[in-house]
């Protein structure tokens, strides 16, 4: 496999673009870039030079180019394989409704007995990132398969997420990235590093991912009073003050929810994921250290995978690492950012990642086992491909 990392930003445009043989059929060109709408006529200008190279992307809240982030402009990399295939597919979402089977279309569309791994982009606002799994999982859940990615964001605006195929831009939507053959190495990590704060209470009222009441109180009227003066600021200021639940007592798996929106008619909060009726509920604020070293904790996880399998390749500078953030971690770090993105280049031992700050990670819980929808994470997604090595024979 061959790959090659590049970028655009607004003072140096272009900082390189991949050699001709990357215009070919078997090549595949992710992007990450800016929700900004003079980014559209790039993407369609990088399109045009690799016409036969397929070119997919979604906007953020942040694209992550090796250890710098920033905004305004376009982290791509360059896929190009020697021995395995990639296949995309795409579902439109009309409502946040049709989550499921988007998710179970996909995942039968991506079906097929040498499916190694796979890839999401998803739309950021209309999709229900937990239902959207859910209908993968369905399809794809016993096959032992590493599943990532992420949901398309808008900066810190919550208006309006795109994503990019082949000189086309499209709302609504979720794309998938198969890929396929033997020689596809995968690994996933996911980390948080948030705390814990108040009481943990049950979830007395909710639907999907539509949150009610907390203890038979109105589930709004209690974020304000955590809040305070920055319940003004909501929704953007609920990034600040995600929410920890498990399904009952006994569960040990917790997933962490961000809000989307705020209903202030009903009283209610908008998750990216579902908050089920009956689960237990604990508010969550950042720790700075934290946070940071939750992204190293992931990057080792990676390197953990690769020595325990002893991969041909050996090493993650041969391979093509994809860092997905909640753009939560990136409003709570402030100028602390790029801290998080140094301890992923120490950790993996290289700067070749892109990635993008988000509106949901989706990964594996644990390095193996069903992909779930995250919020408040760091996740690694790390790709690559196994190298032939001859024989030696003995003289």
């Amino acid at each position: 496999m061959k790959n090659f990392y590049f970028n655009y930003t607004e003072d140096k445009k272009w900082s390189a673009l991949p050699s001709e043989e990357f215009n070919s059929l078997d090549s595949l060109i992710i992007c990450f870039f800016s929700p900004e709408k003079k980014i559209h006529s790039v993407l369609k200008e990088l399109k045009n030079n690799f016409q036969r190279a397929t070119v997919v992307g979604c906007s953020t809240a942040g694209e992550i180019f090796g250890k710098a982030v920033s905004d305004n402009s376009i982290s791509a990399v360059a896929i190009k394989f020697e021995s395995s295939e990639f296949r995309t597919f795409e579902q439109k979402l009309s409502s946040s409704d049709d989550s499921y089977t988007a998710g179970e279309s996909l995942g039968k569309s991506l079906l097929a007995p040498d499916l190694k791994a796979c890839f999401l982009i998803s739309d950021g606002l209309v999709v229900n990132g937990s239902q959207l799994v859910n209908g993968i999982n369905t399809i794809l859940g016993d096959k032992n398969l590493t599943i990532g990615g992420g949901l398309a964001a808008d900066a810190d605006r919550f208006q309006e997420t795109t994503l990019f195929r082949d000189n086309e831009f499209l709302s609504n939507h979720v794309l998938a990235i198969g890929f396929y053959g033997e020689n596809i190495n995968v690994s996933s990590s996911t980390h948080g590093g948030w705390d814990i704060f108040g009481p943990e209470r049950i979830v007395t009222k909710s639907s999907g991912n539509v949150l009610y009441e907390i203890d038979d109180q109105p589930a709004l009227d209690l974020y304000k009073k955590y809040l305070g003066t920055k319940a003004e600021e909501l929704p953007s200021s609920g990034l600040l003050f995600p929410l920890q639940i498990r399904k009952s007592s006994e569960d040990k798996n917790r997933i962490v929810r961000t809000i989307l929106a705020i209903d202030e008619e009903s009283n209610s909060l908008i998750f990216a994921g579902d908050i089920p009726e009956g689960s237990y509920a604990q508010l969550m604020r950042a720790n700075f250290d934290r946070v940071i070293d939750a992204a190293s904790e992931a990057s080792e996880d990676i390197l953990l995978q690769y020595l325990k399998e002893e991969r041909e390749t050996s090493s993650t500078k041969n391979s093509v690492n994809f860092a997905v953030s909640c753009v939560g971690r990136r409003l709570v770090l402030g100028d602390r950012t790029d801290e998080e993105l140094e301890a992923l280049s120490c950790g993996l031992g290289t700067e070749n990642f892109i990635g993008f700050y988000s509106y949901g990670e989706i990964a594996q819980q644990q390095t193996k086992g069903l992909c779930e929808l995250h919020n408040q994470s760091m996740t690694l997604f790390s790709l690559s491909e196994k190298v032939s090595i001859p024989l030696k024979v003995a003289s």
